[in-house]
């Protein structure tokens, strides 16, 4: 109750106690009780009550809140913020006999304190120079520690790491089912850092290199768009978790955009390629 309000009351406390006086002055037989009742009588009959909430304004109350509230960050923005710290661009140089080279790129991933960078080894095989760069910008050479070749695995460790690394969470495969989310962050045409996103469409496939002669068994396939540039990335669940190296695509044309099919070397099998048995 405001001020304004209280002085009111006051007012009108004062008004019903005079006109009992006067009642009582009037009728000198009156008792207490009877004296107490007039005053409740005339405190109910004069007082201002106020108005009820209807159920429109609890339903406008509502409606009101609602439309101020901030909804809930996108479940793919959640998986771009735990990954995007443990993304690594990769450019690599290849130079010939007759003075030219040729450039390609690539994405990596950080998976463990070391700074090690799991990627696809066609990205970087045969190159001369292997240039990586960090989600905090801190650029470097690199060289290849280890490798996988019958899976297109390959290890990497720059010559000059962060002083802090982020290692991405590492997944399990075999948990997920067709259908599941799955995301890809990688740099396809040298846009760094790009997301998209889809569904697992399938397990155990058979994924043939082109302009080679080597067939990857298991494969995760996946239908979310992967274009040159994201080979060597991470594959994600909904947990941001890595469950797959990005490998390659299927085109039935001499292109190389995406055309919907896609496939990673699980991370439960891509892991032996830093050393670690298969998990």
């Amino acid at each position: 109750m405001n001020e304004s309000s209280g002085s009111k009351m006051e007012a009108l406390r004062g008004r019903i106690q005079n006109m009992v006086a006067r009642l009582r002055r009037g009728l000198p037989f009156a008792s207490g009780v009877f004296g107490a009742v007039l005053v409740l009588f005339f405190y109910n009959l004069l007082i201002v009550k106020p108005n009820q909430l209807t159920v429109e304004d609890v339903n406008m109350s509502v409606a009101i809140a609602m439309a101020s509230a901030t909804p809930a960050p996108a479940n793919s923005a959640l998986v771009y913020q735990v990954i995007e710290p443990s993304l690594v661009l990769i450019q690599v140089e290849e130079k010939h006999k007759d003075a030219e080279s040729d450039f390609g790129l690539g994405s990596g991933v950080v998976v463990d304190s070391f700074g090690s960078i799991l990627t696809s080894l066609h990205v970087v095989d045969g190159a001369s120079i292997i240039k990586v760069t960090f989600a905090d910008g801190t650029e470097s050479q690199a060289q290849i520690v280890n490798a996988m070749p019958e899976r297109d695995i390959a290890v990497l460790q720059a010559l000059d790491t962060p002083l802090f690394v982020v290692p991405a969470v590492l997944g399990n495969p075999n948990s997920m089912r067709v259908g599941d989310e799955a995301y890809v962050v990688g740099n396809p045409f040298g846009l760094y850092s790009s997301m998209s996103s889809g569904v697992i469409s399938g397990f155990d496939r058979v994924f043939r290199v082109p302009s080679s002669n080597l067939e990857i068994p298991g494969m995760i396939q996946f239908d979310a768009a992967a274009n040159p540039g994201n080979s060597g990335g991470p594959l994600l669940n909904r947990s941001g978790h890595v469950i797959g190296i990005v490998t390659g695509l299927v085109n039935p044309t001499d292109e190389t955009f995406f055309v919907g099919i896609g496939f990673a070397v699980p991370i439960t099998v891509a892991v032996g390629g830093m050393g670690s048995p298969p998990y």
